[in-house]
């Protein structure tokens, strides 16, 4: 298995455990979906804690809670047409690379991540994930134990 190196701005494919489910003493996301890496930090042992934010068709309640995915962004890392926003008040964190990383749907067993963000896109997504910390409305599922 040849595992990408966790940097901001990769797409994977992750079982993203969303808060509320969490707080229903739910273990594992009940959805394999792509998720943008915000943050990778090394920690002891060379080992690496990721932190995530997920991709959703769901339309946020509250607009400031996400970013629409642009339709060619989209179709560059092979995901359907429907729209999608990336949520910028939830993430969750998980040791490298963790139980929860998935292969892509239909490709090689061993492809678990769809590409780069764009560096001016991954900015405002950085920066809207930044604003949501600012507002305290970042909510987090650590995944690291």
């Amino acid at each position: 298995m040849s595992l990408p190196k966790p940097v901001p701005g990769l797409v994977i494919c992750y079982s993203h455990l969303w808060l509320d489910e969490h707080r229903q003493g739910v273990e594992e996301g009940r959805k394999n979906r792509p998720c943008a890496i915000v943050a990778a930090r090394r920690i002891v042992e060379r080992r690496e804690v990721v932190t995530v934010v997920p991709i959703t068709h769901s339309l946020p309640a509250d607009p400031a809670d996400a970013v629409e995915m642009p339709a060619p962004l989209k179709a560059y890392f092979g995901l359907d047409d429907m729209p999608s926003w990336v949520v910028v008040s939830e993430t969750n964190d998980f040791l490298w690379p963790g139980p929860d990383l998935r292969p892509i749907p239909g490709s090689s067993p061993s492809r678990f991540h769809y590409g780069m963000l764009p560096p001016r896109f991954y900015a405002h997504l950085r920066d809207r994930l930044l604003q949501a910390h600012a507002r305290r409305k970042l909510r987090r599922v650590q995944r690291t134990d």
